[in-house]
């Protein structure tokens, strides 16, 4: 067996075939995620939590695959999975947050720094003003029963565990997840 595959290769080496069969095209491709740098993500559909290698130059994805190194999607991806580069190079993609004032009758485009500066005065405004230390009987409470937290069920189990720690930290009490509803 081994003296007939020997013999095979003698035979095609002397017909010329072996690497001179391809072009130099074909010897010059590289793989197109070459000089890339990768990114392991969790794909934002389902709660699955598909693993996602993005890869990307600078500030720009210019790629996003299946994780081979992924216990659970072993590199592959649903068709919804496969676009979320479309996410990000989608021209119908919002960027900026559309805000309607209090008793106002239109929306406006807000910028999101804006939003997140908004946002995070709002929960210390409404922290400070509704924070209970102690409890009618001396008991200590430390919470705040005004603000509640719902998260998506497209977060992974580690940016579960840090916002479970950051809202409790700051005496929320209502911190629940949209896939336990």
């Amino acid at each position: 067996m081994i003296d007939a595959a020997r013999g095979l290769a003698a035979w095609v080496r002397d017909l010329g075939m072996g690497t001179s069969t391809l072009s130099e095209a074909s010897k010059n491709l590289s793989p197109r995620t070459r000089g890339l740098r990768p990114t392991v993500s969790v794909c934002p559909y389902c709660a699955v939590g598909c693993s996602q290698v993005v890869y990307h130059r600078g500030n720009r994805v210019l790629s996003i695959e299946g994780n081979p190194d992924s216990p659970i999607n072993r590199g592959t991806l649903c068709p919804k999975g496969a676009a979320t580069s479309s996410l990000i190079d989608s021209p119908l993609r919002w960027r900026t947050v559309r805000y309607r004032a209090p008793y106002s009758d239109r929306w406006e485009d807000r910028p999101l720094d804006w939003a997140m500066d908004r946002i995070a005065e709002r929960v210390a405004t409404t922290r400070e003003a509704t924070f209970v230390e102690r409890g009618e009987d001396g008991c200590a409470l430390n919470h705040t029963l005004a603000i509640g937290h719902l998260g998506g069920a497209t977060l992974d189990n580690e940016e579960n565990y840090l916002i479970k720690k950051l809202w409790t930290g700051l005496g929320i009490v209502q911190v629940e997840n949209q896939a336990r509803i």
